[in-house]
């Protein structure tokens, strides 16, 4: 769902594959990763899943860290309500991140504000490899994973007026039109996200796709819990780092639009 994943991020190479990474993950890994490619149980919860999963690249690194981090720094996905003081041991804000990718920019921001609790949820399995390991080697206390279906995860885990800040960097864009239901800024899930914010916390998204960009601006000025924070779009803020990508992208002239909404 993010475009920080190998599938989708501009210009990014895929990842170097180690030899041994090709052989089958071990069957309790396989068992704890499971529930990501596929929605629980629930009734009359059906949407259309903002991600397809492919078999991708994985590193022997990332590959090791699925094996041996997940149950340290990953949270597992059920449907009820998340204890996040019993998750990260403390009370604080907490920020959701869907789609973090690889986690650069994830890493980058929990670091740099280590007061918050981070939560970052993402599906693809060398995304969670990278990011687990990212955790460990710079032994990031305030950030744990979630590796399901972000849609499933904010109903079912996130209660109302909970968090005080959303992020949703680079989303996947979804550029063919007969694909556009796809993307994951859509009126529904906006609007359940905004209400698991709470008033005064804040909704950040950013897109280097200009029509996501103004979808985005449409959708989210559309919903009456949120209220944009300037006249169109936002300048990126310090707390959001510039990726090598982005920065690629933007000396060859490619755009980038940040959306910043507060709720009310």
């Amino acid at each position: 769902m993010n475009t920080n994943t190998p599938e989708h991020q501009p210009g990014a190479p895929a990842p170097a594959s180690d030899a041994d990474a090709s052989q089958p993950l071990s069957q309790g890994t396989q068992e704890a990763l499971a529930q990501a490619g596929h929605a629980p149980a629930s009734p009359g919860a059906t949407h259309i899943r903002s991600f397809v999963h492919r078999r991708g690249h994985i590193t022997q690194r990332q590959r090791d860290a699925l094996e041996q981090l997940m149950e340290k720094w990953a949270i597992p996905y059920a449907a009820r309500t998340l204890d996040v003081q019993a998750a990260f041991g403390r009370s604080a804000p907490t920020i959701l991140e869907i789609g973090f990718g690889m986690g650069e920019t994830t890493e980058k921001i929990a670091l740099a504000r280590p007061g918050d609790n981070f939560i970052g949820v993402e599906v693809f399995n060398a995304g969670v490899g990278s990011m687990l390991h990212r955790i460990e080697t710079s032994q990031i206390e305030n950030l744990r994973i979630i590796q399901h279906d972000a849609v499933e995860v904010v109903r079912d885990m996130i209660p109302p007026d909970s968090l005080d800040g959303v992020h949703v960097y680079f989303p996947d864009p979804w550029p063919k039109k007969r694909h556009h239901k796809r993307r994951l800024l859509q009126p529904p899930f906006v609007q359940l996200l905004a209400s698991r914010i709470k008033p005064g916390g804040y909704f950040h998204c950013a897109t280097d796709w200009q029509d996501y960009a103004v979808q985005m601006l449409e959708v989210l000025g559309a919903e009456p819990l949120l209220a944009n924070t300037v006249d169109g779009y936002a300048p990126r803020p310090d707390y959001r780092p510039q990726t090598k990508f982005e920065t690629r992208g933007l000396r060859l002239g490619h755009g980038v639009w940040d959306l910043i909404f507060k709720r009310v």
